[in-house]
């Protein structure tokens, strides 16, 4: 078995156990969860008051109200139900790189933890070149289950595209969903992939990572160039005229990303490797009120 690697420092669980997800869906779940849905039900927040109507239970008869108006009027408390967050991961070549693996990792995990932490669903799964069973479990006694679950993940190996498996690798029916990438897929490929994804979750948030390198080149001369995820190799003799290009095509791709995401109501952030974990997921997230 590969030995776990310490993924997030003791601190940044003890901190993560004040957070939950600031989710926009109804809450769909069946089951008893920390999260008030918009639907009314049995627990012990009161929500307000309405008119009797034959068949409601007379035991919601607030009999003060009736003693002051003469009237019947009954009390409604919010309902609580389960959040079921699914967290879908990119393992292509492309996020490879040690660090910005491990950047994605982190942040797959505390929002993992943030979910179970308050006793609702958590499934997550990769898109790999070997697939794993995806974890689904619910509740935080499992945080130790997924914390050593991310924290063996192979290396990101999947040479073809992500957005082009992507769909496979997702449950129905989701309150949430997550998914984090590089992006860096074609517009085409990720236009049939985003127009599905409403068919999955009504809250869904697509999370891209660069790295600075990636962002802002500062190669020059003559170099061969290896894409990982296809192996094909180019020969460029870099310039600055080539390397505006770049950062051009590059900030064409990324508008015309959210510009389509935002077309099918999905929220998208993305994030460097350079930010660091705490500085993402405590500041930037809960500045975009991802997390509260």
């Amino acid at each position: 078995m590969t030995k776990p690697t310490l993924l997030l420092q003791d601190d940044w669980q003890s901190k993560l156990r004040r957070f939950s997800l600031a989710s926009r869906s109804k809450i769909r779940g069946q089951h008893k969860g920390s999260h008030r849905s918009q639907r009314f039900g049995t627990s012990m927040d009161f929500s307000d008051f309405r008119e009797y109507h034959p068949g409601d239970d007379v035991r919601q008869v607030d009999w003060n109200v009736f003693a002051r108006t003469d009237k019947y009027f009954i009390k409604r408390f919010l309902d609580e139900q389960e959040m079921r967050v699914h967290l879908l991961l990119d393992a292509s070549k492309s996020m490879a790189h040690p660090e910005k693996w491990r950047f994605a990792c982190q942040l797959s995990l505390a929002f993992g933890l943030t979910v179970l932490q308050n006793d609702d669903r958590f499934s997550f799964s990769i898109v790999a070149e070997e697939q794993t069973p995806p974890f689904r479990k619910k509740g935080a006694i499992y945080r130790q289950a997924l914390t050593q679950h991310i924290s063996t993940l192979p290396a990101p190996a999947l040479k073809d595209s992500f957005a082009k498996y992507a769909l496979q690798a997702l449950p129905k029916g989701q309150t949430m969903l997550i998914i984090i990438t590089d992006g860096l897929e074609q517009m085409s490929e990720w236009e049939m992939v985003i127009s599905k994804l409403p068919r999955f979750a009504k809250d869904i948030r697509i999370i891209s990572i660069a790295t600075e390198q990636e962002k802002n080149p500062v190669y020059s001369g003559d170099m061969e160039l290896l894409d990982m995820e296809t192996d094909t190799k180019i020969n460029v003799s870099m310039s600055s005229h080539i390397l505006e290009k770049y950062m051009e095509k590059r900030y064409t791709h990324e508008k015309a990303f959210e510009l389509l995401c935002a077309k099918y109501g999905i929220a998208t952030m993305q994030l460097t490797v350079e930010e660091g974990f705490q500085d993402a997921f405590f500041h930037k997230l809960r500045k975009a009120n991802w997390i509260q």
